[in-house]
């Protein structure tokens, strides 16, 4: 069980990395002529790329809105100033005009360079706007996060032939993992502790739920899984990312907690955060894989797939002490602990702030930039505040019960 002292020393080194973390962001990503921010940064800081990749924008309001909603220190105008700004170029460029469709990539100063045909900048674009709005109390922010989550739930539930994928008709109708733990995340995220927003969108949370778990086999967590059931044949059907399940596995407990269902806190903790651990930790050289093939002695076909990604790691984070304070089983202390050892021995980079993103098989750094198309200002500093958050509850709650059983 972990210690008082263990819980301050993981306690301290989270608060003292998310102050280096916001103040590499803020220092280099803010683009104060056009709007929005820069990404593309080097290990120092410097923009080597001025393209914008949209659902960064969208993520890094939604970061600097969530530390001046929730946190002291950052409740101030740089912070606040700072997430409006995105916010405004989100309506302004990102979103496509007359449409419910976001851009995936702009020019520094706004103009389109490409349309995805997935919704993931849709998600973000709405869980930065959410954000936003309360950060600021101005309507407009919420009514556009609406406007969007509810083009979501029709792409993502009902039809999403209006992202422009072909139906084709030697493919079978799959769902990604992605599209129904993202739903339930912005969901979350948008409803909050309002009761009411949560019973109007009950059914979508309910769904986003069952849909999840229709990608457990009782082994494996598939990336993919058949509409009908089951999953595909070949290594579309055998994909797993151990972070994808990870991450399911706390937004799934998060929904367990708020609604007091034992039943699904006990399958995201054992079936999504506990069974990934076991099968996508490198036992040999530690941390995490990206990708896995479910079958027996096959190998992913990604080329990546043995590399050690940032994002998976900050999501075993959160979820093995979100798992810990809920159980108290020493089961997910101790990987929470591994996970920090490896995660402080490897990605943080001590000179300029920030972590690596992108490291080999053995731990080396593969890939030296901070920022690029995929890692902005979100997964590090999201796992680093909620870390900081669960820990800070624990500390706080084993104070007073250590008071308690000395006044008894």
């Amino acid at each position: 069980m972990a210690s008082q002292s263990d819980l301050a020393e993981a306690l301290e080194w989270f608060d003292s990395q998310l102050k280096d973390n916001i103040k590499f962001w803020m220092s280099n990503s803010i683009d104060n002529k056009n709007g929005g921010y820069y990404t593309c940064l080097s290990y120092r800081g410097e923009v080597y790329d001025t393209l914008k990749y949209c659902w960064l924008q969208g993520r890094q309001v939604w970061m600097l809105a969530k530390l001046y909603n929730e946190t002291k220190e950052y409740h101030n105008h740089d912070i606040l100033d700072a997430a409006i700004q995105g916010g405004e170029f989100l309506l302004k460029y990102v979103k496509v005009k007359d449409e419910l469709r976001c851009y995936f990539i702009v020019t520094e100063d706004g103009k389109p360079v490409k349309l995805q045909r997935k919704p993931y900048t849709e998600c973000f674009y709405t869980i930065g706007l959410i954000e936003l709005y309360r950060a600021t109390s101005n309507i407009k922010y919420e009514v556009a996060a609406e406007e969007m989550l509810q083009q979501l739930i029709h792409w993502i539930c009902v039809d999403d032939s209006g992202l422009g994928m072909p139906a084709l008709s030697g493919a079978l109708p799959t769902r990604q993992l992605g599209y129904p733990m993202m739903l339930l995340n912005i969901l979350t995220e948008f409803c909050g502790n309002e009761a009411e927003k949560r019973e109007k969108y009950s059914e979508q949370f309910k769904w986003s739920v069952e849909a999840i778990l229709k990608h457990d086999d009782g082994r494996w967590i598939h990336e993919y899984a058949l509409e009908s059931g089951g999953f595909p044949e070949g290594c579309q059907g055998r994909l797993s990312i151990p972070g994808h399940a990870i991450e399911a596995g706390w937004f799934l407990l998060q929904e367990a907690l708020t609604k007091g269902d034992v039943e699904l806190q006990d399958k995201a903790i054992r079936q999504f955060i506990k069974r990934p651990s076991e099968y996508g930790w490198d036992k040999e050289h530690g941390g995490f894989f990206y990708y896995l093939d479910c079958g027996i002695n096959w190998f992913p076909t990604q080329l990546e797939w043995n590399m050690k990604l940032w994002w998976v790691h900050c999501e075993a984070l959160i979820a093995y002490l979100m798992a810990y304070k809920v159980t108290s089983d020493d089961f997910y202390w101790d990987s929470f602990k591994a996970t920090f050892d490896y995660v402080c021995s490897h990605f943080p980079e001590k000179m300029f702030g920030e972590w690596y993103g992108y490291l080999n098989r053995e731990g080396k750094v593969n890939q030296d930039f901070k920022g690029g198309p995929f890692k902005g200002c979100f997964h590090v500093p999201r796992a680093l505040f909620l870390c900081r958050k669960l820990l800070t509850e624990m500390t706080t709650k084993d104070n007073v019960e250590t008071k308690k059983r000395k006044k008894n």
